[in-house]
């Protein structure tokens, strides 16, 4: 689909000089322009395609900062149909060129909205209207219910990364519905479509308003600059699958049950998104399709949507469950649904007795089947390792899954408190101890002194310098105290040594170069290593490569500490990197900027990964510091 914006005879570059320029002034003062096929607000500005019903281009800035970003808007394509079409009063009418004078749909601005009206002719009924979006400029989401049918329930929000959100109602329907479609293969999109009016609905009128939705944050005055990318971006987490109806990567990528933990702790901060429609709900949705047998990433049997020929091998991630069950009282917890934990507690039983499954050497701690061994990883890759690094050899006894499992048991045993399961509270909160108990002299690497990765059957530790790993044991509270200031002192300390200084490219998920022998592919696009010490795969996606993926635990553990000062030098960078759109998008060697190496080339792929603003979170913690501080 080619991604040429038209608006009369102008071309593609000519119409975004034009566009982003011409209502500069009048947007920047709050007043509403109006040229015809032209719009503009102090939030949003709109060309109306001159040709036919729909957008030649949409920008919105939902913070109302004059930074209006390029427009994703393409072409639908679809079968020709000639319309006539006119501006009275604002209006943009488009008639059948068979009935030139009866408009089928009419749009124009409305002070901060965006109206769309279709109107039935009996003798000229018109076809449904289709915004598609470029993935590749901003990657779109559909934010809402879904009805038996797979469409979504109005009202929703149609979720624009790096721009913001725009909340959509309609008028004349009695059970209104969008469909939603996107693909990830190219040429990629994202597709939103409006149903025209029928003789049933002679009138509908749909208005899209913006909004900026994001939480209040103590500290953070109002129009500080420095969290524009905090307020602009905090939604972007929120990415629903347009097919499979579950929060995922993004809305044409794959979902994974290992991060659905993400989503509930940013969803516990997120404002209502719209009437009967909150953050919460959308975790809510995606859990009871994983409690009613919905497989994902990391779980055996998956096939991927787009690739059904492409598994992750016989066993569960070790991060699976503990994901699942965080986002379940995350749920259950900050929106007090009862009847749903009632109805739901054997389904999140039956994940946590598999999860806490015994051990054949009797160990406390959560184990994968595969060994993590050295040299065990063969050439053709038939299962992955224990968790989200799934390019690293991470096997056996996982620190990052054992961690995340800590805190997944002390939630189970709040929840089986609360429908009265005590001996299952108990049981939960006696497993969780005795991980915490193990954990330090599992996986401390005395030489080192910071935490290492994961400890193989065969008694080795696997240190590369993990920051995520020791942060998130420190977030946790698995270590604390000296040890804890320690462990993040020397990791700090890595970071100097290493040379690694521009935290406007997030954090490398580890500082030395994983060894030939640890990682589970070769393949140099993704970091694999012909070398046996590694390097020369190093900074190349997992293999030490820069994001914001996991950076959270690391900043998350600065601020526990009390280290403000560090903790902002990481944290402040990445936030303004957000607001420049600094990890999504795609470079001209087609590959994408959710990973970079150390000089911020792209090294990614999906284009856009959600993981990746799971690191706004972190501005709690920061706030939290901030409330203890003189």
């Amino acid at each position: 689909m080619a991604s040429v914006l038209r608006v009369g005879l102008l071309k593609s570059a000519d119409f975004r000089v034009g566009f982003l320029g011409l209502f500069a002034f009048a947007a920047a003062a709050g007043q509403a322009t109006d040229t015809g096929l032209k719009q503009s607000t102090s939030s949003i500005q709109v060309a109306f395609d001159a040709q036919k019903p729909g957008l030649s281009a949409l920008s919105i800035d939902s913070l109302r900062r004059g930074a209006f970003a390029a427009s994703p808007i393409v072409d639908p394509g679809g079968p020709a149909i000639e319309y006539s079409v006119s501006i009275n009063q604002g209006w943009v009418r488009y008639a059948l060129k068979s009935d030139p004078i009866h408009p089928v749909w009419e749009m124009r601005c409305d002070g901060d909205a965006l109206l769309i009206r279709s109107l039935y002719r009996t003798k000229a009924a018109s076809r449904d209207l289709t915004l598609r979006f470029n993935p590749d400029v901003s990657h779109t989401t559909l934010l809402g219910h879904v009805t038996a049918g797979g469409d979504i329930t109005l009202p929703a929000v149609l979720h624009l990364p790096g721009m913001g959100s725009m909340r959509i109602y309609v008028k004349g329907a009695n059970t209104p519905a969008l469909h939603y479609d996107a693909r990830r293969a190219p040429p990629a999109f994202v597709a939103v479509t409006f149903p025209a009016a029928t003789a049933e609905h002679k009138l509908l009128e749909y208005r899209l308003e913006t909004a900026a939705i994001f939480p209040n944050v103590p500290g953070i005055e109002p129009g500080d600059p420095r969290f524009d990318g905090f307020q602009r971006d905090f939604l972007d987490i929120f990415q629903q699958h347009a097919e499979l109806h579950v929060l995922a990567n993004h809305a044409a990528s794959d979902p994974c049950a290992f991060t659905l933990y993400m989503y509930g702790d940013m969803a516990r901060h997120t404002p209502e998104l719209v009437k009967g429609l909150t953050a919460l709900d959308l975790v809510r949705d995606s859990l009871d399709r994983y409690l009613a047998g919905f497989l994902a990433y990391g779980m055996p049997g998956y096939k991927m949507f787009d690739n059904p020929g492409d598994d992750t091998g016989p066993y569960v991630f070790s991060d699976v469950y503990p994901s699942l069950l965080i986002a379940a009282y995350d749920y259950a917890d900050g929106s007090g649904d009862m009847p749903w934990l009632r109805h739901s507690y054997k389904g999140l039983r039956k994940w946590a007795d598999a999860m806490t499954a015994p051990n054949a050497d009797g160990s406390p701690l959560l184990e994968y089947p595969l060994s993590g061994n050295s040299g065990s990883w063969p050439a053709k890759i038939t299962a992955r390792p224990a968790n989200w690094w799934d390019t690293i050899g991470f096997g056996h006894q996982d620190a990052y899954s054992n961690a995340l499992g800590y805190r997944a048991l002390r939630g189970m045993a709040a929840l089986a408190e609360r429908v009265e399961e005590t001996a299952d509270a108990t049981r939960y909160r006696q497993r969780a101890e005795a991980i915490r108990s193990a954990y330090a002299s599992t996986f401390l690497d005395p030489q080192a002194g910071v935490l290492a990765g994961w400890k193989s059957t065969d008694g080795q530790l696997h240190d590369y310098y993990f920051p995520f790993v020791n942060g998130i044991a420190v977030r946790y509270g698995l270590i604390d105290g000296d040890q804890a200031r320690q462990v993040m002192d020397r990791i700090l300390a890595k970071m100097e040594c290493v040379g690694y200084r521009n935290f406007a490219l997030g954090i490398p998920g580890n500082l030395i170069p994983i060894r030939r022998a640890d990682s589970v592919t070769l393949d140099p696009r993704w970091g694999g290593p012909e070398k046996e010490d590694g390097s020369d795969g190093f900074e190349i996606y997992e293999n030490g490569g820069a994001t914001a993926c996991f950076a959270y635990f690391t900043v998350a553990a600065l601020y526990q500490l009390g280290k403000k000062e560090q903790g902002d030098k990481i944290l402040l960078p990445m936030i303004d990197a957000f607001a420049r759109g600094g990890f999504s998008g795609r470079a001209a060697n087609g590959l994408t900027y959710d990973w970079k190496d150390w000089q911020g080339g792209a090294h990614g792929y999906e284009g856009f990964l959600v993981d990746n603003y799971y690191a706004l979170l972190a501005v709690f913690d920061r706030a939290q510091v901030m409330e203890k501080m003189p």
